[in-house]
C-alpha cells in the first residue's frame, strides 16, 4: 500500500467518524443556535484545537513506540484494528437519535473556543480512538512519525472544520435533519460503522503482509 493510499484510507475512516452525531456535534450545533453563526464557528475552532492537541500525543506516542519497543507496533496496530471493528459493529446495531439540543446559553466567542477546545480534550472516546487509529496509519516505512502525525493532524483539523463549519453556518436546517429526522441520523451511524469495519480490517492485512 502506497502513503497516497495509507492517507485515504486515513481520511475514509476520518470522515466516517466525524460525521457520526455525537458529542462535539452537538457542542457546536447548541452554541450555533444560541449564540449564532460567529459562537458557533468559535466553537469549531476550539473543537479543531483540541483535535490538534490529540493528534499531537497520538504521533509522540507512536513515534516513542517505533523507536523503543518495535516489536510491539505490529501487535498494537492489530489490537487497534480489533477495537475499530467492534466500535463499528456497535455502531451498525445502534439506532443513533438526537432527541434534544441544549440551549447552554454561550454567547462568548472565546468562552465557546475555550469550551469546545475542553469538549474534545475530555472524551474518552476521542482518546481510544488514537490509540486504535494512529498505529493502523503512522508507519515508520512512510518516513518520519513526526511528518507523518503533522499531515493526518491537518486533516483531522481540516475535515473538522468542513463538517462542523457547515453545520454552524447550517444550524437551523442541520436541527431539523438531525431533530426531526431519526432515521437519516441512525442511516449515516451505521453507514460509518460500515467503513470502520472495512478500513480495519483491510489495514490489518496490510499490516500483517508487510515486511517486519
Amino acid at each position: 500500500m502506497t502513503y497516497s493510499e495509507n492517507l485515504w484510507l486515513y481520511f475514509t475512516l476520518l470522515f466516517g467518524i466525524i460525521i457520526v452525531p455525537g458529542m462535539d456535534m452537538l457542542f457546536v450545533l447548541a452554541n450555533s443556535l444560541t449564540g449564532g453563526r460567529r459562537t458557533g464557528i468559535a466553537a469549531t475552532a476550539g473543537i479543531m484545537a483540541g483535535g490538534a492537541v490529540h493528534s499531537l500525543y497520538g504521533a509522540i506516542g507512536v513515534g516513542v513506540l517505533a523507536i523503543l519497543l518495535p516489536t510491539l507496533f505490529n501487535p498494537l496496530l492489530f489490537a487497534g484494528a480489533a477495537y475499530m471493528v467492534w466500535i463499528g459493529y456497535t455502531l451498525m446495531r445502534s439506532s443513533i437519535t438526537v432527541d434534544t439540543v441544549g440551549a447552554g446559553g454561550l454567547r462568548s466567542g472565546w468562552r465557546a473556543f475555550g469550551q469546545g477546545a475542553a469538549t474534545c480534550l475530555m472524551n474518552p472516546k476521542a482518546y481510544l480512538f488514537m490509540i486504535a487509529v494512529y498505529p493502523q496509519f503512522l508507519k515508520p516505512i512512510y518516513g518520519p512519525i513526526w511528518a507523518q502525525g503533522l499531515v493526518m493532524g491537518f486533516m483531522t483539523m481540516a475535515t473538522q472544520a468542513a463538517v462542523y463549519g457547515t453545520l454552524a453556518l447550517t444550524a437551523a436546517r442541520s436541527r431539523n435533519l438531525l431533530v426531526s429526522n431519526p432515521k437519516a441520523t441512525i442511516l449515516v451511524g451505521r453507514i460509518a460503522g460500515g467503513l470502520l469495519i472495512a478500513v480495519s480490517i483491510l489495514t490489518a492485512w496490510h499490516g500483517w503482509r508487510a515486511p517486519s
